[in-house]
């Protein structure tokens, strides 16, 4: 099987190596580094796995998943660039950062693939978007999708829109917890106890998801379907009309974009 070395185990690198663990990676083909020696002793003690420096990562990985902060990358690619040899895999899962970024810096001809996931990889609900570099092939991109298809769903698309997917599903599960948050704290306005208001809510929101994942149908129907004439559902959309809740999550997610946007500027 393939040797992965996940290469910073922060809060995405950790959502990797758990996922690869949990769909069977054996822990003897994994690797982390990590800056903090506290930090490497507790990944080491909560799964199993060698803690190991950048250098003995490239020698010994089949895949380098890049998982430290965008701002921190070009100081790593500047240690590990000219030791990474020729055809060697690379995973980027740098939000923002485009596979030209690290093309630059590697050596020539490196594939490198671009991963956006998110946070319900932690219950392998993951939707994780995958693009091929310049020098990627079919092939890398199937080894992607084997380490990403654990944790939830994989969907191929074009570089160009990775900015977009970091907007919508790399920052989307936010945007449902704050929508979660209100309406629970709209139940407690209506009377309802916490915990009731949270259960209601939370188990809507699951049905919800099910729904629009299994039934096919496109969410206005869906919408429509709840929405009788002059009943307590039109009265509340109007409601959320009046607000322009619709054009504030446009204007949102064209900030997220924006601002991915300006990372990968600023790491240039």
């Amino acid at each position: 099987m393939t040797v992965v070395a996940v290469l910073g185990a922060g809060k995405i690198g950790e959502l990797v190596l758990s996922g690869l663990l949990r769909a069977g990676w054996p822990a003897s083909n994994l690797l982390v580094t990590t800056r903090r020696p506290a930090r490497a002793e507790e990944l080491r003690e909560r799964y199993g796995v060698r803690i190991v420096d950048n250098p003995a990562a490239v020698a010994e990985a089949d895949v380098l998943a890049i998982a430290v902060k965008p701002q921190d990358a070009g100081t790593l690619l500047a240690e590990i660039g000219p030791k990474v040899p020729a055809g060697k895999l690379v995973v980027s899962l740098c939000a923002g950062l485009p596979t030209s970024f690290f093309a630059a810096r590697l050596p020539e001809d490196t594939p490198v693939v671009r991963v956006m996931t998110n946070t319900p990889a932690l219950v392998d609900q993951a939707m994780t978007a995958i693009s091929a570099g310049p020098h990627a092939t079919g092939e890398h991109l199937a080894v992607a999708e084997e380490m990403f298809k654990p944790l939830g769903s994989t969907i191929r698309v074009p570089e160009s829109q990775q900015d977009a997917v970091t907007a919508l599903s790399g920052s989307g599960p936010a945007y449902f917890y704050l929508l979660v948050e209100a309406m629970i704290d709209a139940g407690i306005l209506l009377g309802l106890p916490r915990q009731v208001a949270h259960e209601l809510i939370v188990q809507t929101a699951i049905g919800s998801a099910v729904m629009l994942r299994d039934s096919g149908e496109h969410p206005v129907k869906l919408r429509e379907a709840v929405t009788s004439p002059a009943g307590t559902t039109i009265s509340a959309i109007r409601e959320l009309e009046n607000h322009g809740v619709r054009a504030a999550l446009l204007a949102a997610l064209e900030a997220a974009r924006d601002r991915a946007r300006e990372i990968a500027a600023q790491s240039a």
